[in-house]
Protein backbone atom coordinates (compact mmCIF):
# COMPACT_ATOMS: atom_id res chain seq x y z
CA UNK A 1 0.00 0.00 0.00
CA UNK A 2 1.45 3.30 -1.02
CA UNK A 3 2.00 6.52 1.08
CA UNK A 4 -0.17 8.13 -1.72
CA UNK A 5 -2.91 5.68 -1.24
CA UNK A 6 -3.28 6.65 2.72
CA UNK A 7 -2.76 10.52 2.05
CA UNK A 8 -5.62 10.67 -0.03
CA UNK A 9 -8.12 7.61 0.85
CA UNK A 10 -9.26 6.46 4.10
CA UNK A 11 -6.72 4.81 6.39
CA UNK A 12 -6.99 1.59 8.14
CA UNK A 13 -6.87 1.68 11.88
CA UNK A 14 -4.06 0.15 13.54
CA UNK A 15 -4.65 -2.44 15.61
CA UNK A 16 -0.80 -3.19 17.47
CA UNK A 17 -0.12 -2.42 20.82
CA UNK A 18 2.51 -0.20 21.78
CA UNK A 19 3.25 -1.30 25.03
CA UNK A 20 4.29 -4.76 24.09
CA UNK A 21 8.42 -5.81 24.19
CA UNK A 22 9.60 -8.74 22.74
CA UNK A 23 10.11 -11.74 25.42
CA UNK A 24 13.66 -11.93 27.02
CA UNK A 25 15.44 -14.72 24.68
CA UNK A 26 15.10 -18.26 25.94
CA UNK A 27 18.64 -18.17 27.76
CA UNK A 28 17.80 -15.02 29.40
CA UNK A 29 15.01 -17.01 31.27
CA UNK A 30 17.44 -20.20 31.85
CA UNK A 31 19.86 -18.01 33.28
CA UNK A 32 17.63 -16.37 35.61
CA UNK A 33 16.11 -19.30 36.60
CA UNK A 34 19.44 -20.71 37.64
CA UNK A 35 20.10 -18.22 39.81
CA UNK A 36 17.20 -18.19 41.73
CA UNK A 37 17.52 -22.01 41.85
CA UNK A 38 20.95 -21.01 43.04
CA UNK A 39 19.46 -18.09 45.83
CA UNK A 40 22.94 -15.71 45.03
CA UNK A 41 20.87 -12.99 44.19
CA UNK A 42 22.77 -10.60 46.05
CA UNK A 43 25.96 -9.63 43.52
CA UNK A 44 28.58 -10.23 46.23
CA UNK A 45 26.78 -13.44 47.65
CA UNK A 46 29.57 -15.91 45.83
CA UNK A 47 32.94 -16.58 46.79
CA UNK A 48 35.85 -14.83 47.05
CA UNK A 49 37.72 -16.60 43.91
CA UNK A 50 34.74 -16.18 41.88
CA UNK A 51 33.18 -13.06 39.63
CA UNK A 52 29.74 -12.59 40.19
CA UNK A 53 27.01 -12.66 37.22
CA UNK A 54 27.00 -8.92 37.84
CA UNK A 55 30.34 -8.50 37.20
CA UNK A 56 30.67 -10.68 34.35
CA UNK A 57 28.10 -8.85 32.91
CA UNK A 58 29.87 -4.97 33.83
CA UNK A 59 33.49 -7.06 31.80
CA UNK A 60 30.98 -7.75 28.76
CA UNK A 61 29.37 -4.22 28.75
CA UNK A 62 32.85 -2.21 29.26
CA UNK A 63 33.86 -4.29 25.99
CA UNK A 64 31.06 -3.70 24.26
CA UNK A 65 30.27 -0.20 25.19
CA UNK A 66 34.70 0.67 24.11
CA UNK A 67 35.26 1.87 27.79
CA UNK A 68 37.73 0.76 30.34
CA UNK A 69 35.34 0.66 33.63
CA UNK A 70 31.55 -0.17 33.61
CA UNK A 71 29.26 -0.14 36.90
CA UNK A 72 26.04 -2.17 36.77
CA UNK A 73 23.69 0.15 39.04
CA UNK A 74 19.64 -0.33 40.07
CA UNK A 75 18.88 2.30 37.36
CA UNK A 76 19.71 4.84 34.70
CA UNK A 77 18.48 7.56 37.29
CA UNK A 78 20.72 6.38 40.18
CA UNK A 79 23.35 6.11 37.60
CA UNK A 80 23.20 9.86 36.65
CA UNK A 81 22.99 10.53 40.36
CA UNK A 82 26.01 8.29 41.22
CA UNK A 83 27.97 9.96 38.12
CA UNK A 84 27.10 13.31 40.12
CA UNK A 85 28.16 12.62 43.40
CA UNK A 86 31.59 10.93 41.41
CA UNK A 87 32.51 13.84 39.56
CA UNK A 88 32.03 16.16 43.11
CA UNK A 89 29.25 18.07 42.40
CA UNK A 90 27.94 19.41 46.03
CA UNK A 91 24.75 20.83 47.37
CA UNK A 92 23.89 24.15 45.45
CA UNK A 93 26.80 23.73 43.06
CA UNK A 94 25.18 24.75 39.42
CA UNK A 95 24.56 21.65 37.05
CA UNK A 96 23.55 22.81 33.29
CA UNK A 97 21.36 20.34 31.71
CA UNK A 98 18.69 19.98 28.32
CA UNK A 99 15.42 21.89 28.86
CA UNK A 100 13.91 19.01 26.75
CA UNK A 101 14.41 15.59 28.74
CA UNK A 102 12.58 14.17 30.67
CA UNK A 103 12.25 14.08 34.55
CA UNK A 104 14.79 11.59 35.84
CA UNK A 105 17.56 13.85 34.74
CA UNK A 106 16.28 17.44 36.84
CA UNK A 107 15.33 14.94 39.15
CA UNK A 108 19.00 13.37 39.55
CA UNK A 109 20.44 16.83 39.80
CA UNK A 110 17.53 17.20 42.75
CA UNK A 111 18.62 14.16 44.57
CA UNK A 112 22.22 15.85 45.06
CA UNK A 113 20.86 18.98 46.15
CA UNK A 114 22.33 21.06 42.95
CA UNK A 115 20.55 23.49 41.31
CA UNK A 116 19.70 23.08 37.46
CA UNK A 117 20.16 25.56 35.09
CA UNK A 118 18.58 24.52 31.75
CA UNK A 119 19.82 25.13 28.41
CA UNK A 120 17.22 25.66 25.00
CA UNK A 121 16.66 22.88 22.69
CA UNK A 122 16.71 23.34 18.74
CA UNK A 123 14.29 22.31 15.76
CA UNK A 124 16.60 19.04 15.55
CA UNK A 125 15.61 18.76 19.45
CA UNK A 126 19.27 18.72 20.90
CA UNK A 127 20.84 20.97 23.26
CA UNK A 128 21.19 24.49 21.62
CA UNK A 129 24.63 25.27 21.04
CA UNK A 130 24.64 28.84 21.23
CA UNK A 131 22.79 28.87 24.78
CA UNK A 132 25.13 26.39 25.72
CA UNK A 133 28.00 28.88 24.94
CA UNK A 134 26.18 31.60 26.72
CA UNK A 135 25.27 29.46 30.19
CA UNK A 136 28.70 27.65 29.85
CA UNK A 137 30.55 30.96 29.93
CA UNK A 138 28.32 32.00 33.10
CA UNK A 139 29.28 29.14 34.66
CA UNK A 140 32.79 28.15 34.31
CA UNK A 141 33.80 24.98 35.83
CA UNK A 142 30.49 23.46 36.25
CA UNK A 143 28.80 20.20 35.67
CA UNK A 144 26.63 19.71 31.95
CA UNK A 145 24.33 16.71 32.67
CA UNK A 146 23.88 16.09 29.07
CA UNK A 147 20.60 14.06 27.94
CA UNK A 148 20.80 12.69 24.17
CA UNK A 149 16.69 13.37 24.52
CA UNK A 150 14.80 10.35 22.51
CA UNK A 151 18.44 9.52 21.08
CA UNK A 152 19.19 12.35 19.17
CA UNK A 153 22.78 13.56 18.97
CA UNK A 154 24.02 17.15 19.13
CA UNK A 155 27.36 17.77 17.10
CA UNK A 156 29.10 16.05 19.70
CA UNK A 157 33.17 17.82 18.41
CA UNK A 158 31.20 21.68 18.69
CA UNK A 159 29.88 20.40 22.24
CA UNK A 160 33.06 19.09 23.37
CA UNK A 161 34.75 22.16 22.57
CA UNK A 162 32.42 25.03 24.46
CA UNK A 163 33.14 22.41 27.25
CA UNK A 164 36.61 22.08 27.18
CA UNK A 165 36.62 25.80 26.64
CA UNK A 166 34.74 26.47 30.10
CA UNK A 167 36.23 23.70 32.19
CA UNK A 168 32.80 21.97 31.58
CA UNK A 169 32.67 18.21 33.10
CA UNK A 170 30.70 16.51 30.86
CA UNK A 171 28.34 13.77 32.20
CA UNK A 172 25.62 12.04 29.59
CA UNK A 173 22.63 10.58 29.56
CA UNK A 174 22.66 7.59 27.44
CA UNK A 175 19.14 6.36 28.03
CA UNK A 176 18.11 6.05 24.59
CA UNK A 177 21.34 6.55 22.69
CA UNK A 178 23.35 3.07 23.84
CA UNK A 179 24.97 2.09 20.47
CA UNK A 180 24.19 5.54 18.64
CA UNK A 181 27.19 6.94 17.29
CA UNK A 182 28.77 10.57 16.48
CA UNK A 183 31.58 10.66 13.55
CA UNK A 184 32.07 6.98 14.56
CA UNK A 185 32.10 7.43 17.98
CA UNK A 186 29.75 5.40 20.26
CA UNK A 187 27.24 7.92 22.51
CA UNK A 188 29.39 8.05 25.99
CA UNK A 189 32.37 8.40 24.91
CA UNK A 190 32.46 11.78 24.20
CA UNK A 191 32.33 13.02 27.98
CA UNK A 192 34.11 12.28 31.67
CA UNK A 193 31.42 10.06 32.16
CA UNK A 194 28.50 8.20 30.68
CA UNK A 195 24.81 6.62 31.83
CA UNK A 196 22.97 4.04 30.41
CA UNK A 197 19.11 2.78 31.13
CA UNK A 198 17.65 -0.73 31.54
CA UNK A 199 14.29 0.50 32.19
CA UNK A 200 12.16 -1.63 29.68
CA UNK A 201 11.04 0.58 27.00
CA UNK A 202 15.58 1.08 26.71
CA UNK A 203 17.31 -1.47 23.92
CA UNK A 204 18.24 -3.77 26.64
CA UNK A 205 15.72 -4.77 29.05
CA UNK A 206 15.58 -5.99 33.06
CA UNK A 207 12.96 -3.96 33.97
CA UNK A 208 14.62 -1.25 36.08
CA UNK A 209 18.71 -1.32 35.67
CA UNK A 210 21.16 0.84 34.47
CA UNK A 211 25.28 1.38 33.42
CA UNK A 212 27.99 3.81 34.41
CA UNK A 213 30.94 3.88 32.31
CA UNK A 214 34.18 5.68 32.00
CA UNK A 215 37.67 5.89 31.43
CA UNK A 216 38.57 7.61 34.41
CA UNK A 217 39.69 5.52 37.45
CA UNK A 218 39.34 7.78 40.47
CA UNK A 219 36.05 8.36 39.31
CA UNK A 220 35.10 4.79 38.80
CA UNK A 221 36.49 4.03 41.81
CA UNK A 222 34.09 6.62 43.51
CA UNK A 223 30.88 5.28 41.64
CA UNK A 224 31.70 1.89 42.76
CA UNK A 225 32.07 2.90 46.60
CA UNK A 226 29.03 4.72 45.92
CA UNK A 227 26.59 2.05 44.78
CA UNK A 228 27.35 0.47 48.19
CA UNK A 229 30.24 -2.07 47.86
CA UNK A 230 31.41 -1.91 51.03
CA UNK A 231 34.52 -3.11 51.35
CA UNK A 232 34.81 -5.77 47.62
CA UNK A 233 35.03 -3.32 45.44
CA UNK A 234 38.21 -5.94 44.13
CA UNK A 235 35.03 -8.42 42.95
CA UNK A 236 34.09 -6.28 39.99
CA UNK A 237 34.10 -7.21 36.23
CA UNK A 238 35.57 -3.96 34.79
CA UNK A 239 37.19 -1.80 37.89
CA UNK A 240 40.64 -0.23 38.59
CA UNK A 241 42.87 -2.12 40.48
CA UNK A 242 42.81 -1.84 44.40
CA UNK A 243 45.19 0.91 44.83
CA UNK A 244 42.95 3.03 43.00
CA UNK A 245 40.58 2.52 46.15
CA UNK A 246 42.86 3.36 49.15
CA UNK A 247 42.39 7.00 48.84
CA UNK A 248 38.90 7.12 48.33
CA UNK A 249 37.04 3.76 50.06
CA UNK A 250 36.69 5.79 53.24
CA UNK A 251 35.87 8.97 51.84
CA UNK A 252 32.44 8.02 49.91
CA UNK A 253 29.17 7.13 50.85
CA UNK A 254 27.30 3.99 50.82
CA UNK A 255 24.29 5.14 48.66
CA UNK A 256 23.49 1.72 47.76
CA UNK A 257 22.37 1.13 44.27
CA UNK A 258 23.57 -2.21 42.87
CA UNK A 259 22.14 -4.24 40.14
CA UNK A 260 21.20 -7.60 41.91
CA UNK A 261 22.12 -11.27 39.71
CA UNK A 262 18.36 -11.67 38.58
CA UNK A 263 18.62 -8.18 36.31
CA UNK A 264 22.72 -9.15 35.24
CA UNK A 265 21.68 -12.53 33.94
CA UNK A 266 18.25 -11.04 32.14
CA UNK A 267 21.38 -8.54 30.82
CA UNK A 268 24.13 -10.69 29.99
CA UNK A 269 22.00 -13.09 27.78
CA UNK A 270 20.63 -10.14 25.35
CA UNK A 271 24.04 -8.82 25.19
CA UNK A 272 24.81 -10.96 22.41
CA UNK A 273 21.69 -9.80 20.29
CA UNK A 274 21.86 -6.28 21.17
CA UNK A 275 23.34 -5.29 17.50
CA UNK A 276 21.12 -7.45 15.49
CA UNK A 277 18.05 -5.46 17.56
CA UNK A 278 20.03 -2.07 16.94
CA UNK A 279 19.86 -2.87 13.27
CA UNK A 280 16.05 -3.63 13.76
CA UNK A 281 15.31 -0.57 15.46
CA UNK A 282 16.33 1.46 12.43
CA UNK A 283 14.52 -0.14 10.50
CA UNK A 284 11.36 -0.08 11.68
CA UNK A 285 12.23 3.92 12.15
CA UNK A 286 12.93 4.63 8.72
CA UNK A 287 9.80 3.00 7.30
CA UNK A 288 7.93 5.17 9.47
CA UNK A 289 9.60 8.00 9.07
CA UNK A 290 9.36 7.75 4.83
CA UNK A 291 5.84 7.47 5.33
CA UNK A 292 5.05 10.71 7.72
CA UNK A 293 7.57 12.29 5.40
CA UNK A 294 4.65 11.72 2.60
CA UNK A 295 3.08 14.94 4.19
CA UNK A 296 4.57 17.97 3.74
CA UNK A 297 2.55 19.65 7.01
CA UNK A 298 5.03 17.77 8.99
CA UNK A 299 8.40 18.89 10.22
CA UNK A 300 10.85 15.94 11.49
CA UNK A 301 14.28 16.48 13.34
CA UNK A 302 17.10 16.42 10.55
CA UNK A 303 20.22 14.71 12.14
CA UNK A 304 23.41 15.69 10.93
CA UNK A 305 25.36 13.71 8.47
CA UNK A 306 27.65 12.48 11.25
CA UNK A 307 24.65 11.42 13.54
CA UNK A 308 23.55 7.72 13.57
CA UNK A 309 20.81 7.54 16.01
CA UNK A 310 18.85 4.36 17.18
CA UNK A 311 15.24 4.72 16.54
CA UNK A 312 13.42 3.18 19.00
CA UNK A 313 11.17 6.47 18.98
CA UNK A 314 10.01 8.67 16.19
CA UNK A 315 9.24 12.88 17.16
CA UNK A 316 7.64 15.12 14.77
CA UNK A 317 6.31 18.43 15.24
CA UNK A 318 3.05 19.43 13.61
CA UNK A 319 4.07 23.67 13.56
CA UNK A 320 0.66 24.69 12.26
CA UNK A 321 -1.71 23.84 15.02
CA UNK A 322 -2.72 25.30 18.23
CA UNK A 323 -3.31 23.48 21.61
CA UNK A 324 -6.62 22.98 20.66
CA UNK A 325 -5.42 21.65 16.99
CA UNK A 326 -2.66 19.23 18.69
CA UNK A 327 -5.37 17.65 21.50
CA UNK A 328 -7.27 17.15 18.67
CA UNK A 329 -4.68 15.78 17.03
CA UNK A 330 -3.87 12.78 19.02
CA UNK A 331 -7.76 11.82 19.42
CA UNK A 332 -7.86 10.96 15.76
CA UNK A 333 -4.39 8.91 15.71
CA UNK A 334 -5.81 7.36 19.19
CA UNK A 335 -8.88 6.58 17.13
CA UNK A 336 -6.89 4.61 14.72
CA UNK A 337 -5.07 2.65 16.85
CA UNK A 338 -1.75 5.07 17.55
CA UNK A 339 -0.79 6.01 20.59
CA UNK A 340 1.18 9.79 20.81
CA UNK A 341 2.99 11.63 23.18
CA UNK A 342 2.41 15.37 23.35
CA UNK A 343 5.37 17.11 24.98
CA UNK A 344 3.42 20.53 25.10
CA UNK A 345 0.37 19.21 27.39
CA UNK A 346 0.71 21.61 30.16
CA UNK A 347 -0.20 19.17 32.18
CA UNK A 348 2.22 15.73 32.72
CA UNK A 349 0.76 12.69 31.11
CA UNK A 350 2.51 9.08 32.20
CA UNK A 351 6.35 9.36 31.23
CA UNK A 352 5.80 12.82 29.50
CA UNK A 353 6.29 16.15 30.59
CA UNK A 354 8.28 19.49 30.47
CA UNK A 355 10.61 22.08 32.45
CA UNK A 356 7.61 24.22 33.65
CA UNK A 357 5.95 20.93 35.43
CA UNK A 358 9.52 20.24 37.32
CA UNK A 359 8.87 22.89 40.69
CA UNK A 360 11.42 21.31 42.13
CA UNK A 361 13.25 23.43 39.42
CA UNK A 362 13.64 27.31 39.47
CA UNK A 363 11.52 28.44 36.74
CA UNK A 364 13.25 29.44 33.78
CA UNK A 365 12.21 31.71 30.49
CA UNK A 366 13.10 28.97 27.63
CA UNK A 367 10.77 30.80 24.79
CA UNK A 368 12.57 28.70 21.97
CA UNK A 369 12.07 25.19 23.83
CA UNK A 370 8.57 26.07 24.61
CA UNK A 371 8.07 26.83 21.06
CA UNK A 372 9.07 23.72 20.34
CA UNK A 373 7.42 21.50 22.89
CA UNK A 374 4.28 23.38 21.90
CA UNK A 375 3.67 21.20 18.87
CA UNK A 376 6.44 18.12 19.45
CA UNK A 377 5.31 14.41 19.74
CA UNK A 378 6.26 11.25 20.17
CA UNK A 379 5.65 7.84 19.64
CA UNK A 380 7.05 4.50 20.66
CA UNK A 381 8.51 2.02 17.96
CA UNK A 382 8.53 -1.31 20.20
CA UNK A 383 10.52 -4.73 18.13
CA UNK A 384 6.98 -6.24 18.13
CA UNK A 385 6.02 -4.23 15.26
CA UNK A 386 7.00 -5.29 11.87
CA UNK A 387 8.06 -3.09 8.99
CA UNK A 388 5.22 -2.81 7.59
CA UNK A 389 3.53 -2.15 10.74
CA UNK A 390 5.93 0.93 11.28
CA UNK A 391 4.73 1.95 7.65
CA UNK A 392 1.17 1.59 8.48
CA UNK A 393 1.71 3.85 11.83
CA UNK A 394 3.49 6.44 9.84
CA UNK A 395 0.66 6.38 7.05
CA UNK A 396 -1.97 7.33 9.82
CA UNK A 397 0.05 10.08 11.33
CA UNK A 398 0.43 11.45 7.77
CA UNK A 399 -3.15 11.11 6.60
CA UNK A 400 -4.29 12.85 9.82
CA UNK A 401 -2.07 15.56 9.34
CA UNK A 402 -3.41 16.01 5.87
CA UNK A 403 -7.37 15.83 6.94
CA UNK A 404 -7.09 18.58 9.97
CA UNK A 405 -7.27 22.31 9.97
CA UNK A 406 -4.93 24.76 11.92
CA UNK A 407 -7.09 26.45 14.65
Amino acid sequence: MSNEHHLGEPVKAFSGDFTLQEPLPEAAVEAVAEVMRSGRLHRYNQSADELSIVSRLEAAYASWQQSQYCLACASGGYAMSTALRAVGVKPDDVVLTNAFTLAPVPGAIQSVNAQAVLVEANENLVIDLEDLAIKAAQHSGAVLLLSHMRGHLANMHELMRIANEHSLTVVEDCAHTMGATFDGTLSGNFGHVACFSTQTYKHINSGEGGFLTTNDPELAARAIVLSGSYMLYERHGAAPSADVFESIRLEMPNCSGRMDNVRAAMLLAQLPHLDTNLRRWNERYEAMRDAISASNRIALPQPTDASMRIGSSLQFRTPWLDENGCKDFVKRCAALGVELKWFGNPTPVAFTSQHSSWHYVEAHELPKTDQILSTLFDVRIPLTFSVDDCQHVGCIIASVAAQIDGQ
